[in-house]
């Protein structure tokens, strides 16, 4: 990412059935704000929000009232392990590492702006539309969710 001092952060949020990056934000700091606009978003990928489980770490942006009341205002559950058992959340934390390792790590960024573009970049044309998983028979997560949807349909 952007390298500064302080670091720069992203949140985000993933359908676990599609493996769909469906929602994120960036930015200069890991603010409840920051984790809210993640959820906002993804939110605007989803016709229906009410009894939506989002599975998030403990970390204060997620456990903050700020956060809560954004959940509770969609009609979103949110559920958390307890500490020290992270398994919840290894489908997001995975695709951060596999993120820092196929864009962030490979390039400079010359400030925020160039950075939140790259990533934009990434998730949007690359991670969500090309990359195949196998979790999910080797299909994209684009390919998985219209998969899902025709089922659906």
């Amino acid at each position: 990412m952007y390298r500064k001092k302080d670091g720069t952060y992203l949140a985000s949020v993933m359908d676990l059935c599609s493996r769909k990056i469906i929602g994120y934000a960036y930015g200069a700091s890991m603010t409840a704000e920051l984790a809210v606009k993640a959820v906002e978003n993804a939110c605007l990928n989803v016709r229906d929000t009410g009894g939506i489980i989002l599975h998030s770490d403990l970390g204060s942006q997620y456990t903050s009232q700020a956060f809560e009341d954004c959940l509770s205002s969609k009609g979103i559950l949110h559920a958390f392990s307890r500490k020290g058992n992270p398994y919840d959340n290894a489908c997001i934390e995975s695709f951060h590492s596999v993120l820092k390792k196929e864009e962030i790590y490979l390039h400079t960024y010359q400030d925020l702006n160039e950075a939140r573009r790259a990533i934009f970049k990434y998730i949007e044309g690359w991670y969500n539309r090309k990359r195949i998983h196998s979790s999910i028979g080797y299909l994209t997560p684009q390919q998985k969710e219209d998969e899902e949807l025709k089922k659906a349909a």
